[in-house]
């Protein structure tokens, strides 16, 4: 008779950004709603408070562990998270208050000895402490896998498992703009996933700056120390998705590598006591005709310019289709000016379109029947929430891995993306009316909403979604049961 399996205590330690938030808490919820383990997830006290509630049935199982984030220069007061504060300041000090939680996280861990912890790419200084406590890594990777290959095996792990060494600069490493702007050598099959030039660009700009925090906020010293030193790799995607990328990372890799599904978001996370803002979308919406609407939503952290405000604004209008527009950042580049709406907009698409600047349920809305597409950033768990409900993507990403994901759904024609400058990243009203009206209803779009009705099949199927989290878990049982036994010997 097969013995029991001891119940895990898993601590989960994302990044401060709901982006990461979310997909860690609801993998969370699964590993304890399927498998029975103990979780800790822990994060700051007001990104705790703004995550959903817990579901009554998994409640128990998970507590929530408030480390306060510590106080850093030029932070905005009560800002824990990505959306709290302007871009720029993301690096620079929302990461030097994010190393601040080394010591009491360390404390924890001590304290608590979970079995293991599942981590971002943020806390480069954990490995060392996880390896002391005798702590088992895995490492979240909340996007898609074709991102992560595009990125590379990690330059301390060898491609080869030969032991000799050498002095040879590693001959994967990338230093140059134009290395960035082509797939990279190492994927053997044809793709044409690869940074645009302005992409690439504010990605150089970014990591340039000097930090005199005394912490390194370069986020890539960062992916890469935490990627190179963890026990397992999880992913949030499916074979079903990116078969060939997976085995690819695979390969790559002397880890692990576990899909977990793609985590679309729990129906009941649409509050019942927000019934009454639903009950006036949903009339609005219940007026247009079948796969006639876009929604328009762009999350809560990116922040465009007031030039690419207006010609989105301009190329909705232009497009004379009818929209619902989810609006909930108006701070303009993070200096704090707000943005403004063409003059005469909402009188001019009054009827036809809605802009909404408060908490909107996405996914019903996305569920209507009457919305066809959705004008996306990018963000992987909101295309695969677009996705699961079919709706065609136009997209339009912003900033970090955000322009591969756009490439990568290209590849799989679910949505096409608005043309923009190679050099500069602008874009104009005509390629936006013109873009939305492909992807909606140009008779040469139908490829596009056809393949994004298809993919209902593979993200709406729970069962599919949910077999990858027990297969997670179950690696997570054996690898742990294979350390004890080895360390009791």
């Amino acid at each position: 008779m097969a013995e029991p399996k001891k119940q895990l205590h898993i601590a989960m330690f994302p990044w401060l950004a709901f982006g990461h938030l979310l997909p860690f808490l609801e993998l969370a919820k699964l590993i304890a709603q399927r498998k029975g383990h103990r979780i800790s997830f822990i994060s700051t006290p007001r990104n705790i408070e703004r995550l959903p509630n817990i579901p009554p049935n998994v409640a128990p199982l998970i507590t929530l562990v408030k480390l306060p984030l510590p106080h850093v220069d030029n932070m905005p007061e009560n800002a824990e998270s990505t959306m709290d504060v302007p871009e720029q300041y993301v690096m620079p000090y929302l990461m030097k208050a994010h190393d601040g939680l080394q010591e009491p996280l360390s404390r924890f861990l001590e304290t608590s000895s979970p079995d293991w912890i599942i981590h971002d790419f943020s806390p480069y200084w954990l490995p060392p402490i996880a390896a002391r406590l005798g702590i088992s890594q895995a490492f979240f990777f909340v996007s898609n896998a074709s991102s992560l290959c595009f990125a590379g095996p990690p330059p301390k792990l060898p491609l080869s498992t030969s032991s000799e060494t050498t002095n040879e600069p590693d001959p994967n490493t990338r230093t140059e703009l134009e290395h960035f702007l082509v797939p990279p050598k190492w994927v053997p099959f044809p793709t044409k996933i690869a940074y645009r030039r302005y992409e690439v660009k504010k990605m150089f700009d970014t990591n340039a700056g000097k930090n005199d925090s005394g912490t390194t906020t370069d986020p890539s010293f960062r992916f890469i120390t935490t990627y190179s030193a963890t026990d397992v790799l999880a992913v949030r995607t499916c074979m079903e998705v990116e078969a060939e990328w997976l085995n690819l990372l695979g390969e790559l890799l002397h880890i692990p590598v576990a899909p977990v599904g793609l985590l679309p978001p729990s129906p009941q996370e649409d509050n019942d006591n927000k019934d009454s803002t639903w009950h006036t979308i949903s009339n609005w919406l219940d007026k247009k005709e079948k796969g006639s609407v876009v929604y328009v939503a762009l999350g809560s952290e990116v922040r465009p310019s007031q030039e690419n405000f207006n010609e989105l604004a301009l190329g909705l209008e232009q497009s004379r289709l009818p929209f619902f527009w989810a609006i909930r950042n108006l701070s303009a580049d993070g200096n704090g000016d707000s943005i403004l709406l063409p003059a005469g907009f909402e009188e001019r698409t009054k009827g036809r379109g809605i802009v909404w600047t408060g908490w909107a349920p996405q996914s019903k809305i996305l569920g209507h029947e009457s919305v066809g597409g959705i004008v996306t950033h990018c963000g992987w768990g909101s295309v695969t929430e677009a996705l699961r409900l079919g709706c065609a993507l136009i997209m339009l990403p912003f900033i970090v891995e955000q322009g591969l994901i756009a490439r990568f759904l290209e590849e799989r024609q679910v949505g096409v993306e608005i043309p923009r400058n190679e050099e500069d990243g602008s874009f104009t009203r005509d390629s936006v009316a013109q873009t939305l009206r492909l992807a909606m209803k140009d008779a040469k779009g139908q490829i596009f909403r056809d393949k994004a009705k298809e993919m209902t099949t593979i993200i709406g199927n729970m069962e599919l979604q949910h077999r990858y989290v027990d297969r997670f878990v179950e690696l997570l049982e054996n690898h742990r049961k294979k350390i004890t036994k080895e360390s009791d010997n």
